[in-house]
């Protein structure tokens, strides 16, 4: 243990980790990007990736659980939270990027070529012009992770999103452009990317995929 000057003890920097997870496989068959919309819940396969994870992180040492407001993250969020005795936080600033084109049958990009009306709303990728900015999402993220750093000093919490905002954290983290081609995202449904703090200073950034057995079995395209 280090100290002041003067002689009085300083408390070591704690070490504690913040997994972002993104939720499961959402019941999607129209293909729409739901964006924000209410009422778009895990499918089953969904669910099982829930519990993948749920069991993945048993033995962590989880302390405190977020979630975005929308029923897909809840739905992750549940086991997990049921695991190690908590009740979910929800925390609006983990909700699902703000997109012009939710409630359109063009998830993952499928069919935005055949509707004219949308092409005014393509031509800035660089804000992106068809939504909320980039900029904005990294800064309500990063700010939703400092508050779940402080409520887990010392031990883990998990932040249950969804794949662009922890994308953009992501590649801000990294020192990264926010401008990016969505199709190469490492972010798949019911993963974990894991930021480890030692008191205020990151030490490292990790990503897994508890529920990869899974993955081949879900719509390809179906939301975010």
């Amino acid at each position: 243990m280090t100290s002041t000057p003067g002689g009085t003890p300083l408390a070591e920097p704690q070490r504690t980790t913040v997994h972002l997870l993104r939720h499961g496989e959402v019941h999607n068959p129209g293909r729409v990007l739901y964006g924000r919309l209410p009422g778009y819940h895990l499918s089953e396969l969904g669910r099982s990736m829930a519990e993948l994870v749920a069991e993945h992180l048993a033995d962590h040492d989880i302390v405190h659980v977020v979630s975005s407001p929308l029923e897909r993250a809840q739905e992750t969020a549940a086991p997990l939270a049921a695991a190690h005795g908590l009740e979910p936080v929800l925390d609006e600033r983990a909700i699902e990027a703000g997109n012009d084109f939710e409630g359109l049958p063009v998830a993952g990009g499928q069919g935005l070529l055949r509707h004219p009306r949308l092409w005014p709303r393509m031509v800035n990728p660089f804000r992106p012009s068809w939504g909320e900015p980039y900029a904005q999402i990294v800064t309500r993220m990063r700010d939703a992770i400092v508050d779940a750093r402080a409520a887990a000093r010392g031990h883990e919490a998990v932040v249950v999103s969804h794949q662009s905002p922890i994308w953009m954290i992501r590649l801000a983290t990294e020192g990264r452009s926010l401008v990016h081609n969505p199709s190469r995202r490492e972010c798949s449904l019911a993963s974990l990317t894991s930021l480890t703090f030692l008191g205020d200073e990151l030490l490292s950034l990790a990503y897994c995929e508890p529920a990869a057995v899974l993955l081949p079995q879900a719509q390809k395209g179906a939301g975010a």
